[in-house]
């Protein structure tokens, strides 16, 4: 038996797949300009709501340094937010007196067209450490062609046909470092003499004068090695008693309304390892919450929420490079706030979600 599509919701299906394939085309590409008055080329590739790619931080083709970047964009605001997450790649010319891209940096953009075939990103870049030092701006056009071949070139030339597969993308982000082997090449006999066979050369023994010792029977001692019970390892103190005990830090104040509130937590510097909990006063409500580039998203209901609440974020573990940081966004109906929250085995960062009556 087959069902038959209503026409309308044929052509809507097939608006709503060409719409988010395109915006996440339109942001996937190559993009050129300034960021903090240094010439970049940056290949940037949209997976979901997160971003990747590369940035080249430039002087000339040998004077650059080149990073992996980590990001995510807000199709609501269209907003993209990346940041240098390794370097990859470090030339210097000759002659080069400036060093490009020093400083890691973390960009913040907005997305736009002004008209024609025209795409821009504009904002500004900051310390990647320190995300209220702003260092300067960014200026970026959407461009044709690279300055700099990688491995993102086939991804972005075919985005549309296949290069937008996840899978790909993730293979992509991991290149294989091939082992170098080193051949010691074997001189090769001339031809004179390759008849006649190789000098034997005999080393010369030497020998050394031994001196004359008596063999007495030796008696034996068997050694008896006390066995000590290894004792237990200390378990690790529970989440909740790493609530109770580690000081709550004031990051700030989100005003909430409406039916509930959408949480998105990405980790907020280099993926290591990161893992956090999550207590609304006083109350664990998630654990053992895995901090990627990825958001992790959840949803709180605002009816079940009292009128001033805490929200309060408790270290798992510290990961490989303390402390364990977060970046938060809470998207409040169509509003938009952010936070960056650091938790330590000593503090744990606290959100106040202060209800607004309507």
């Amino acid at each position: 038996m087959m069902f038959k599509v209503p026409l309308p919701l044929l052509f809507f299906l097939l608006f709503s797949t060409v719409a988010t394939i395109s915006s996440a085309q339109m942001i996937t590409g190559v993009w050129k300009g300034k960021i903090n008055r240094q010439k970049v080329e940056v290949k940037i590739i949209r997976n979901g709501d997160s971003l990747t790619g590369t940035a080249y931080y430039y002087e000339s083709a040998t004077n650059y340094r080149r990073y992996s970047i980590k990001g995510f964009f807000d199709p609501a605001t269209n907003e993209a937010v990346w940041w240098d997450d390794r370097l990859l790649d470090e030339k210097s010319g000759r002659f080069s007196i400036s060093t490009p891209g020093k400083m890691p940096l973390l960009s913040r953009a907005d997305f736009n067209c002004p008209g024609g075939s025209r795409m821009m990103l504009d904002g500004n870049a900051a310390d990647k450490e320190d995300r209220d030092d702003i260092k300067g701006e960014v200026h970026l056009d959407k461009a044709e062609n690279p300055f700099f071949k990688d491995e993102w070139d086939y991804i972005i030339e075919n985005y549309l046909v296949g290069g937008n597969d996840p899978e790909l993308i993730k293979a992509t982000e991991q290149p294989v470092e091939e082992p170098v082997t080193l051949v010691t090449p074997i001189p090769a006999i001339p031809t004179a003499q390759a008849d006649k066979p190789a000098p034997v050369v005999i080393a010369e023994k030497k020998t050394d004068p031994v001196a004359v010792i008596e063999n007495k029977p030796v008696e034996q001692k068997k050694e008896i090695t006390p066995v000590v019970p290894t004792p237990p390892k200390p378990q690790p103190p529970a989440i909740e008693e790493k609530f109770k005990a580690r000081e709550k830090k004031f990051i700030k104040e989100i005003p909430v309304s409406g039916d509930s509130i959408e949480l998105r937590f990405y980790d907020n510097a280099e993926i290591d390892g990161d893992s956090i909990s999550l207590f609304l006063n006083d109350r664990l409500i998630f654990q053992h919450i895995k901090l990627t580039a990825n958001p992790y998203i959840i949803k709180l209901a605002l009816h079940e929420m009292n009128a001033t609440n805490e929200l309060v974020m408790v270290a798992e573990n510290m990961g490989a490079i303390p402390p364990n940081t977060s970046y938060m966004v809470a998207m409040v109906g169509d509003k938009r706030h952010d936070a960056y929250l650091s938790s330590t085995e000593g503090s744990s960062a606290m959100i106040r979600l202060q209800k607004i009556i309507q």
